[in-house]
């Protein structure tokens, strides 16, 4: 077995996607469903087969194996999907050229030397050199424990420490620059550290690999006060979330996330046992960034800071959230005794970890936080503003689904605004026509006749079907089929494993076909796998449908003949054909008896 196969044989599919969406088991046939992580959707229309192995979703029709799953996931190469497997789950890789190219190599290289840049900051940080920084932290709240769940540490100032790290390892011009994590000098030759003199937040992709970093400047002459790291590419910044790896356990557990805003606030919040916090890392929130928020949790609490900045970028989460169909709350933490208005770390620190627990607990519902900035935004005792302020709310709930709860929504907004539930209603509708019109019509999918599936059903399931009715599947009887290719790449099947039988056919289709086989077995919701009996005896009616199908059209064809060579005066050849007409009409005329006895 090459070490592909070994790799697929090794390692359970559901284990590997679970990693990546919280997966729902269908029935007790070895069937999971959830949200799928390559497009926008509210409902789950992703399958995975843990039988065959594969996923497949019917919303967008991606679908695959396990690497092919990482590899569009993660935008890794093939080689590096099989590392990254081969790496996670303990299963040694052979050393060879074959697993390795060139962009593999790049890839490798700038996760070493961020693994290189963590290890630098964190020692940075325990030596004299990380006086300042340290203080700092203490003087935040920050405990050691903290620093070291978190990966806290301090660049060097002199511009020089990694470089020399770099230089020793030998890395090329080329990964250097690529990296990130060094700048090229304006004037003459060689290279800088691209942080210095700062505090480092390690930044890891969803599989807990540093890929970049965020860097405070301790001085206030330091400009920018947070600088992070260009997008390379290990690092998208718009599709990660700082601290997802470690959140993700607490999101399923929690069925919700908590969305804040930067590195401090998530260390903040998770030493207050909130361990299901995330920030996006120096933008705006993204709808990649949604995305794979929805695949862990359904519901949302944003908790941002209460300056203009933080209620601006919090009234567009709203809207992207809600989009992606997730419940969403929205936490004020409101302002302490002397006036000040406090972040989330800082509430923390001031009043106690159960206190924000339980500000977290009672957050209220997005419109009524919406409402209350549309209050400061209007002017609500003219009609202007109750209009103005209708247009602000109206984008936050004109995508609710279910009528009641459109209903009630619309009947809180009247009432807050002072104006007629039914002008509410009328914009509701509006909206609903207006995205019924521009909604696309979904791409038409394969369709597989119900014959066809069971057959392929059968063959999937029982080796005596494989044995014994495949041969019988002549092209004169599958004439037509949707599935032909398919058939055909049974009859190079050597496996009995379920999972090996799936690839062995798998890797013999083209892309049509392929999608056509995970349709078809993604769509079977029965309860209980196929008994080998139970698949033989499916298989054996289809055949004799087929068969009788067949004879059908044969003495159809035949009778045509007989009528052209009567015309043409060809009587001897026209008994003859009506000879084979009366045997095949014979034939047919026993099984039908034969099978009426049976039943």
């Amino acid at each position: 077995m090459d070490f592909v196969e070994q790799l697929k044989s090794s390692i359970d599919i559901v284990k590997v996607i679970g990693e990546y969406v919280r997966l729902e088991r269908k029935g007790a046939t070895g069937r999971y469903s959830g949200l799928c992580p390559f497009h926008q959707e509210k409902t789950p229309s992703f399958s995975v087969n843990q039988q065959r192995q594969f996923y497949k979703c019917f919303g967008c029709g991606v679908s695959g194996d396990m690497l092919k799953f990482v590899m569009e996931h993660d935008g890794l190469t093939f080689p590096e999907t099989l590392r990254f497997l081969s790496d996670r789950y303990g299963i040694p890789m052979p050393q060879r050229a074959e697993f390795s190219d060139a962009e593999s190599r790049m890839r490798a290289a700038l996760y070493e030397m961020h693994e290189i840049a963590a290890d630098s900051f964190r020692d940075n940080l325990r030596g004299p050199i990380g006086a300042e920084a340290r203080a700092y932290l203490e003087r935040r709240g920050i405990s050691q424990e903290l620093i070291d769940v978190f990966g806290l540490g301090f660049a060097d100032p002199s511009g020089q420490a990694l470089m020399r790290r770099f230089t020793e390892r030998r890395f090329s011009n080329e990964q250097l620059e690529a990296s990130g994590l060094v700048r090229r000098r304006n004037e003459g030759n060689g290279h800088f550290d691209a942080f210095r003199g700062r505090l480092m937040f390690p930044i890891h992709n969803e599989t807990g690999k540093v890929i970049g970093f965020g860097g405070r400047s301790m001085r206030e002459e330091d400009q920018p006060k947070y600088l992070n790291s260009p997008e390379t590419p290990i690092y998208k910044k718009t599709t990660v979330l700082y601290n997802l790896h470690r959140a993700r356990d607490g999101m399923r557990k929690n069925q919700r996330a908590v969305l804040v805003e930067g590195y401090m606030d998530v260390i903040g919040v998770y030493a207050a046992g909130v361990k299901e916090v995330v920030a996006s890392c120096g933008t705006a929130l993204t709808n990649q960034q949604v995305r794979t928020l929805h695949r862990h949790a359904d519901s949302v609490i944003i908790n941002f800071d209460p300056d203009k900045a933080g209620e601006n970028a919090a009234e567009r989460a709203i809207q992207l959230l809600l989009d992606e169909g997730m419940h969403v709350k929205v936490l004020s933490l409101g302002s302490a005794a002397d006036g000040a208005k406090l972040d989330p770390d800082e509430f923390v620190k001031r009043f106690g970890a159960d206190a924000y627990r339980a500000k977290l607990d009672s957050a209220s519902g997005y419109f009524h936080w919406l409402a209350d900035r549309a209050r400061t935004k209007f002017d609500m005792r003219s009609a202007e503003g109750k209009v103005d302020a209708l247009k602000f709310l109206l984008p936050a709930v004109k995508n609710i689904p279910d009528k009641l709860e459109r209903a009630a929504v619309a009947n809180d907004l009247a009432s807050y605004l002072g104006v007629d539930p039914s002008m509410v209603l009328d914009q509701f509708k509006r909206a609903a026509t207006d995205r019924k019109t521009t909604s696309p019509a979904p791409p038409p999918r394969p369709e597989l006749p119900t014959m066809e599936r069971v057959l392929l059903h059968s063959l999937f399931s029982s080796a005596r079907v494989r044995q014994q009715i495949l041969p019988q599947l002549t092209p004169e009887l599958v004439q037509g089929f949707v599935s032909h290719e398919i058939l055909d790449a049974f009859r190079h099947v050597e496996s009995d494993d379920p999972a090996r039988i799936f690839t062995e056919v798998e890797g013999r289709l083209s892309e049509s076909s392929r999608t056509l086989l995970h349709e078809a077995l993604a769509a079977d919701h029965t309860e209980e796998e196929q008994e080998e009996e139970f698949s033989w005896t499916q298989a054996v009616a289809c055949l004799e449908r087929l068969q009788a199908d067949f004879r059908k059209r044969s003495v159809a064809d035949l009778k045509a003949q007989v009528k052209v060579a009567e015309r043409e005066g060809r009587f001897g050849e026209a008994l003859a054909l009506m000879a084979e007409v009366k045997q095949l009409e014979e034939l047919d005329r026993a099984e039908r008896d034969q099978r009426r006895r049976a039943s």
